[in-house]
């Protein structure tokens, strides 16, 4: 069933991805901004204000499509959301922060796998 949820949220990703303004691309860059295991960005540090507004803004169009496939594929939104991230963790880049289940921000080491939540195997 997770397998096969994964696979159809490969259409969801781009969606939940969303396009990235220069504030968040630049945060994400210096590792103040992440995703996180859940399906969900979060912050390695506090943000600024305008920051925090743009990434809880993305956050909640996540959680709206998260929801709204859930309700199709009669799955909570909690599952969508994590198998997203194991899609999302796929497409990190060398030096991109992000958060396992541990509590713990990392960021991608250059030359190594990338990192896959506890969720995805």
């Amino acid at each position: 069933m997770k397998r096969v949820l994964v696979l159809l949220l490969a259409a969801l990703v781009p969606a939940a991805a969303i396009a990235q303004s220069t504030l968040l691309a630049q945060a994400i860059a210096h590792g103040q901004v992440g995703e996180r295991f859940d399906g969900y960005m979060g912050f390695a540090v506090a943000p600024p204000p305008a920051l925090r507004r743009q990434v809880l803004a993305i956050n909640i169009q996540r959680r709206n499509l998260y929801t709204e496939l859930g309700s199709r594929r009669q799955v909570s939104p909690d599952l969508v959301g994590r198998a997203t991230a194991c899609q999302l963790f796929t497409r990190l880049a060398p030096g991109e922060p992000y958060l396992l289940n541990d509590g713990v921000w990392r960021r991608v080491v250059p030359g190594q796998p990338a990192p896959v939540p506890a969720d995805c195997r």
